[in-house]
């Protein structure tokens, strides 16, 4: 049985006596002192520069005080990411220690399992949408180097205000900016190990800041080489079937420039350029564990993967290799409210490791059970997002909120040795037009809006793969067109507590490329296949805020529901994952919290519930039966089990503190059954995960004007673990987590 909510709850209320927390919103204490003077300010060009601890602009787009968004916001400060990078350089590590619905962090290239509120987030890079709703590779959460971050926001559950794809919420992850009048140069460079001649691996990076007067200028590069990783018992760990950050280089470049301009310098244009590729070094192959006796073949003993010193003759290195290039131009005075126009292009290729299994064989061009092959899939986006906001529109207090964004999406898949055509070139174009309003009434903000997709799907004729029959299958259009609407309201009681509700409504695609690929029946065509439908997420929420002088505390509940939604399951002949299409139900609560003792001591800590359920079955397209009832569990691949994090941090002084940390996933039993009354069929789930807690250490000592010297441990106590999402029998998906690691970084400001 799942622990009961019940329970959960009377140990997160036990911990927040010394741990907690931060607005639901998540606002630091120190920050949420006159949220409304700030969101006053925030269109007064004479004012002083707005706090960004206080505001939000993802979804919005332009600074609006937390306080007046209702809903669920996560500001990860760079404080944050600064202790993350200490203990680890994992891309989404800092959101799996700092979001409460992010799932755990996969500690690989792919970011096969990390959901936000068990559904896939739409992650941004500076507001650029990165990765394809048409066919998502689960490669999106590696594509920048996080040195270069200065804030990550969250917007937590379903959302349509930045487009497609936003299942789980938005994640936007903020470059830096410079902020000093001058020049300044930061250069880091960092050292880890494992305690293994071949664990080790390394760091350099440069960042370039200039300020001065209208302009700005943000350059930065860096290489990272990583070794091979090993679990708590010392074994190596195997390399990711979907691509590992072990045994890998990273390389970054970015390039950021603005100029401000006009009168009182209302007007800015900016332009920003990044490059970054990580890639596999190809020096060791991966050796297949087992399970235990159930397994095939079956052991006495069971072992995970591990990987040896070998290669696969004429196979490929695994990479994710992403460009972006993006201009912005802003002028705060256009028919008295502020305009901003964003053109943006980015392109992602990503080539995963070699396998020889059942879908990539053909005897035509070898033996059967020989054939090792590699899938590539190449994603392509242009786009122009535009907005204008009117404070004071028509009566004070109201303000609009409207702009049209523009974007066309292609990818493709392909088998990369044998040059066969895996998924078909798909075309996404959208046109969608919005509008939000928000009212301020005194103590209340009460915001509604409205986004009309128009959006066109052109996939083209192609012939699936042997495995699949070799039929050929009719290329089309699909239109879909839906109307998303959002309300919420927000009401500051006093100056500590706040309440607030939302329903929102969110739209993506359904990953295109797996239902096109598995097609093995004759006589198909696109504009027939039913699982292409788009998905419709309705999500209701409320919560409460308290802030007082030392801390915060703040808690969410919500509902996700979709009607014709989608979920992962583990095809039994192959292994791999295939969609299932049926109605979801979602429900989870969030408590989240922060508490400062004086200036030396500070803990806080989040905790995160969801459950969900779907359907065994979905409605029959001849009519003949409907879907089933919600009766089957939604299990690891969607939903991350209960999870608790929290962290003590020590200030001893301007040159020394300390943070330890530690995150738990609890154990989870879940099960479920059905009878079809149809034909009589069967169907049952049942999945048992195995909790764990892992603690991390970071110290900064500074060394005045020769630097800082950073020490971080990652898994502090080299406990051997499996991975929550691995311990869900799949392909070749037995992986411990990754052992004790120590790092050294050391870091001058020039």
């Amino acid at each position: 049985m799942i622990k009961p909510l019940s329970a959960a709850i009377g140990s997160i209320l036990l911990a927040s006596l010394f741990v907690t927390a931060a607005h639901a919103q998540e606002t630091p204490a120190s920050a949420a002192s006159d949220t409304q003077d700030t969101a006053k300010k925030k269109n007064d060009k004479k004012s002083e520069p707005t706090d960004l601890d206080q505001v939000i602009v993802t979804g919005t787009r332009m600074p609006k005080a937390v306080d007046e968004i209702p809903g669920a916001i996560t500001i990860v400060n760079k404080e944050e990411i600064a202790h993350t990078l200490l203990v680890t350089e994992d891309a989404t590590a800092v959101l799996a220690r700092s979001v409460p619905g992010y799932a755990e962090s996969s500690q690989a290239m792919s970011n096969t399992g990390e959901t936000l509120r068990g559904r896939i987030p739409l992650r941004l890079f500076d507001g650029v949408p990165q990765g394809s709703p048409l066919r998502e590779g689960s490669r999106n959460g590696t594509f920048t180097d996080m040195g270069i971050v200065g804030r990550v926001e969250v917007i937590n559950g379903p959302s349509a205000s930045e487009g497609i794809g936003a299942a789980g919420g938005i994640i936007n992850y903020i470059s830096k900016t410079p902020t000093k009048e001058g020049n300044e140069t930061t250069i880091t460079t960092r050292y880890q190990t494992q305690g293994k001649s071949d664990s080790g691996g390394w760091k350099t990076g440069v960042t370039f800041s200039r300020k001065e007067g209208s302009y700005d200028v943000l350059l930065s590069g860096s290489y990272i080489d990583r070794g091979i990783t090993y679990d708590g018992n010392g074994r190596r760990i195997g390399l990711n079937t979907s691509g590992s950050l072990a045994d890998s280089t990273s390389r970054n470049l970015f390039a950021k420039v603005g100029y401000n301009f006009g009168e009182n310098d209302d007007q800015r244009i900016q332009a920003s350029v990044s490059r970054f590729k990580i890639q596999g070094k190809g020096e060791y192959v991966q050796v297949l564990g087992c399970r235990g006796p159930t397994d095939n073949p079956p052991c006495a003993v069971p072992r995970t993967n591990t990987s040896e010193k070998g290669h696969i003759f004429g196979s490929k290195d695994a990479f994710n290799d992403f460009k972006q290039y993006s201009v912005e131009y802003s002028h705060k005075n256009v028919l008295g409210g502020s305009l901003d126009i964003n053109a943006y292009k980015a392109d992602q290729a990503m080539r995963y490791l070699p396998e020889n299994t059942e879908d990539k064989q053909d005897p035509l061009i070898a033996p059967l059970n020989t054939l090792f092959d590699q899938s590539e899939i190449t994603a392509k986006k242009r786009g122009i997002r535009t907005s204008w906001t009117r404070p004071d529109f028509l009566v004070t207090g109201l303000e609009l909120h409207t702009g049209v964004d523009v974007a066309r999406d292609e990818a493709q898949q392909r088998l990369a040795l044998t040059g066969r055509l895996w998924v078909p070139p798909m075309i996404y174009n959208s046109v969608a037009p919005y509008l939000q309003l928000s009212y301020d009434i005194g103590p209340f903000t009460i915001s509604g809006g409205y986004r009309r997709e128009s959006d066109r799907l052109t996939v083209n004729s192609y012939t699936t793969t042997y495995y699949r029959n070799r039929v050929f299958v009719q290329g089309g259009k699909l239109s879909y067109k839906e109307n998303l609407r959002n309300i919420g309201g927000i009401w500051r009681v006093n100056d500590q507590w706040s309440i607030f509700a939302s329903y929102s409504e969110g739209f993506t695609l359904p990953n295109i490329g797996i239902p096109l690929r598995n097609i093995s029946t004759p006589g198909q065509s696109v504009s027939r296949i039913r699982d292409l439908e788009a998905i419709i997420y309705k999500n209701n929420e409320f919560g409460f805020n308290w802030r007082g002088d030392n801390g915060a505390f703040g808690a969410t509940h919500y509902i996700s529901k979709s009607p014709f939604g989608s979920s992962l399951a583990v095809d039994p002949h192959t292994t791999d994952f295939i969609l299932s299409r049926a109605p979801v139900r979602i429900e989870g609560t969030e408590v989240t919290g922060e508490w400062r003792f004086n200036d030396q001591w500070k803990v806080n800590g989040i905790y995160s519930h969801i459950s969900g359920r779907t359907s065994f079955w979905s409605s029959d397209p001849a009519g003949r039966y409907g879907n089933g009832g919600l009766n089957k569990p939604l299990g690891v691949l969607d939903i991350n089990p209960d999870k608790l994090a929290y962290s003590v941090t020590w200030t001893y002084s301007s040159r020394l503190d300390a943070t330890l940390g530690a995150t738990s996933l609890f154990g989870r039993h879940i099960s479920g059954h059905d009878v079809r009354s149809y034909d009589g069929a069967t169907f049952s789930y049942d999945e048992r995960t195995h909790g764990y807690t892992l603690w991390d250490l970071g110290v900064n000592y500074g060394l005045e004007r020769y630097g800082k010297l950073s020490l971080g441990v990652e898994n502090l106590l080299d406990k051997q673990y499996i991975l929550s999402w691995s311990q869900l029998a799949g392909y070749q998906n037995y992986w411990a987590g990754r052992g004790r690691v120590t790092s050294l970084t050391y870091t001058i400001t020039l």
